[in-house]
């Protein structure tokens, strides 16, 4: 893989930025718990569904509150004793922390999604990625364009000058 150069600006070239350059931190829920501790926790978190690890940090798939909730709730089962482990849907899109963010991209439009988990080669979970950081991501890369097309545009100066009018 390419070496990324840093700029002054924080902007490097984002075909060649990593997804790791723009981690966000993931609130996972651990695959030993509970239904209803799963339940609560994403409540807690107002967040509608949520990576699943064990006990060493390796993502083993995502939990759904609604999926939970009907599958759970719908059959009869108690929450507070039927495991989460029973519930984790592992066919869902994840991406590894050394992919570019343009092939994460790619992959989240494909799989309609607007956030995966992100993990190492070795499938440990270290945060998530969501179109809107990308999308966030793009908008400084284009501004950083900007300045490297107008490279006068970096130390001007903007204003203007008007004699200042005096009343009496």
């Amino acid at each position: 893989m390419e070496q990324i150069k840093p700029s002054p600006f924080g902007a490097a070239n984002f075909e060649a930025r990593t997804v790791k350059d723009i981690i966000e931190p993931a609130e996972s829920i651990f695959n030993k718990i509970s239904v209803k501790t799963a339940l609560d926790e994403m409540q807690a978190r107002a967040s509608d569904s949520s990576p699943v690890i064990d006990q060493r940090g390796e993502l083993l798939g995502t939990v759904s509150k609604n999926k939970m909730n009907r599958k759970v709730g719908g059959f009869g089962h108690d929450p507070k004793t039927e495991p989460v482990e029973a519930q984790i849907e592992t066919n869902n899109p994840y991406c590894f922390e050394d992919q570019t963010v343009a092939e994460a991209e790619q992959m989240m439009l494909n799989a309609q999604v607007g956030e995966v988990p992100v993990v190492t080669r070795e499938k440990l979970l270290v945060g998530t990625i969501s179109i809107e950081a990308i999308a966030q991501e793009k908008r400084r890369r284009n501004a950083w364009n900007l300045l490297k097309y107008y490279p006068a545009a970096e130390n001007a100066t903007i204003g203007c000058s008007m004699p200042l009018l005096h009343h009496q």
